[in-house]
């Protein structure tokens, strides 16, 4: 595991997709993950180490058989998933590639961003995992039926709090916590990483140790 060093982003795009294109700027879940290049292009210290620039370009007119291995050697080299979860992503044979290959052969930790919701409180609420998000997982099933597998930390988008989660080494392959679903508490007396993040994910409504 000493070389899986990057994060691998999962997002939704058409296909065949090129970055080129100047469709690629009106495709949602691609801008999303293009903020986090961002915010590193901006900051050197920011803890993204993105593995689409590890390998060729995936997105692109090459058969799928290429494409997959394409994926693949990108997720060897990943210690987790950032996978963008929002009202705009699809079903893809990508995603679900990523997302069962990512889970059921490299056993990654997923941290999911979802763009739609920007407080804790939109993630969780003292009855669990709100319906909301929920309903998000059932965009896709490979996601939804097999990330109890891993440890998945879920979060909304707010750049603090993607920081905090893409610096947690409970979400890391080479020191993953236990698996199942952790969030943020939502409280605003649990301090943190820039003064409102909790120091803590949580599973299951109760903090670990």
């Amino acid at each position: 595991m000493a070389n899986r060093t990057a994060n691998y982003a999962a997002f939704y795009v058409s296909e065949p997709f090129s970055e080129s294109n100047l469709r690629a700027n009106a495709t949602p879940d691609f801008l999303y993950y293009n903020q986090l290049r961002a915010w590193k292009g901006a900051d050197s210290s920011f803890p993204f180490v993105d593995a689409h620039e590890k390998t060729y370009n995936v997105r692109d007119n090459s058969s799928w058989e290429t494409l997959k291995k394409r994926l693949h050697d990108r997720l060897n080299v990943s210690k987790n998933i950032i996978l963008f979860l929002s009202n705009n992503t699809k079903n893809s044979q990508a995603l679900r590639e990523e997302i069962d290959y990512g889970i059921n052969t490299k056993g990654l930790p997923i941290i999911v961003i979802y763009p739609d919701f920007k407080e804790k409180s939109d993630i969780w609420c003292s009855t669990g995992m709100r319906k909301q998000v929920k309903d998000l997982w059932d965009k896709l099933p490979q996601f939804r039926d097999n990330m109890e597998k891993v440890a998945t930390l879920h979060v909304p988008y707010k750049k603090s709090l993607i920081l905090s989660a893409l610096e947690d080494p409970d979400f890391m392959i080479q020191t993953m916590t236990d698996a199942g679903q952790y969030h943020y508490l939502a409280t605003e007396n649990q301090q943190g990483l820039m003064g409102s993040i909790p120091s803590q994910p949580f599973y299951g409504g109760r903090q670990l140790s």
